[in-house]
């Protein structure tokens, strides 16, 4: 089922979630129903079709979730932040890619009872670039500073990591503006910002066919490796659903092995999810598929978190974690 896509205007935005939580009561998201073919617990995900989220796709393709008796729906959406709402009410299960940064500060106001299921992705270096055009006057990370640099989101986990990596150089801080990945191209080009802070595959993309330099790796130094996306759902459902949340950590933990084994079979499956083309899958860099949830990792990102402002409060991610 074909989930509706945001436009731009907040009017547009409101009817666009709303639509979202419609469609997506309508294609199920009870984790308490049993699919009556199977007998097996379904499981409705909201996803975002993205590299981070390969290891989902692996263990649905590869018949990970099915081996643990699980039916797994997902729901593709372009924002992980889209079905938020969607999973409040419970009308979805888990959210794939949920970027740590807006769940968290979400748990912090206290609109979510947020768990964090499992890791998604970490950092790995070029995964994601701030790019400049090729004859730019911007030569060095110093040069961003007052410089109009285009996010997916404000105030999330590229300002985030970015600011950090400016922060340890002694540079100074850019001006945000929030503009869609796929829109960053067209941004760049008419010079609406001085430069974009691009994920893959809009990463490679935009080098390849715009002749955009990278000015600095995204996953530099003090921020390599850092949790940047998960699968999380909520207290209610975690605790309501103890043995198909296990199922799913198993099957996910299986399929994230073999992410990180067989980075092939993540450059197979992208093109199946995703808008890559198999000739782009090949070369695209790809993020970390951590196996475990590490708390001394998701602390790294909390502490960056309350450094930077975006959390009024400490919050523990081991008391998130559910195991």
């Amino acid at each position: 089922m074909a989930l509706p896509r945001l436009r731009s205007g907040t009017g547009r935005l409101a009817a666009a979630l709303a639509a979202l939580a419609l469609a997506v009561t309508a294609c199920g998201g009870d984790g308490n129903s049993t699919s009556p073919k199977s007998g097996r617990q379904r499981i409705t995900v909201a996803a975002v079709p993205l590299a981070d989220e390969a290891a989902l796709y692996l263990a649905q393709d590869r018949g990970l979730f099915r081996k643990e008796g699980l039916d797994v729906r997902i729901q593709p959406v372009q924002q992980s932040i889209q079905a938020l709402p969607a999973l409040a009410k419970g009308q979805v299960d888990l959210i794939a890619g949920a970027n740590y940064v807006t769940f968290l500060q979400a748990y912090d106001k206290g609109t979510l009872d947020l768990r964090i299921v499992a890791e998604g992705a970490r950092a790995a270096s070029h995964m994601m670039d701030v790019l400049v055009p090729k004859d730019s006057p911007i030569k060095s990370v110093s040069d961003l500073k007052g410089k109009k640099v285009a996010v997916n989101i404000l105030n999330n986990i590229q300002s985030l990591t970015l600011d950090a990596i400016l922060d340890a150089r002694g540079a100074g801080r850019p001006v945000y503006r929030q503009i869609t990945f796929p829109q960053m191209g067209p941004a760049l080009q008419k010079g609406q910002v001085d430069a974009v802070h691009a994920a893959e595959p809009f990463d490679s993309a935009l080098q390849r066919d715009l002749g955009a330099r990278v000015l600095v790796d995204g996953a530099s130094p003090p921020v390599r490796l850092i949790p940047i996306s998960g699968y999380v759902t909520t207290g209610r459902f975690a605790a309501k659903n103890p043995g198909a949340v296990a199922a799913f950590q198993r099957a996910l933990a299986a399929a994230a092995a073999l992410a990180t084994r067989t980075p092939d079979a993540v450059r197979r499956e992208l093109p199946t999810f995703t808008k890559v083309t198999a000739g782009q899958a090949r070369t695209i860099r790809l993020p970390a598929y951590p196996e475990k949830a590490d708390v001394a990792q998701l602390r790294r990102l909390v502490a960056l978190m309350r450094a930077q402002g975006l959390l009024t409060k400490d919050v523990d991610p081991g008391s998130l974690l559910v195991k």
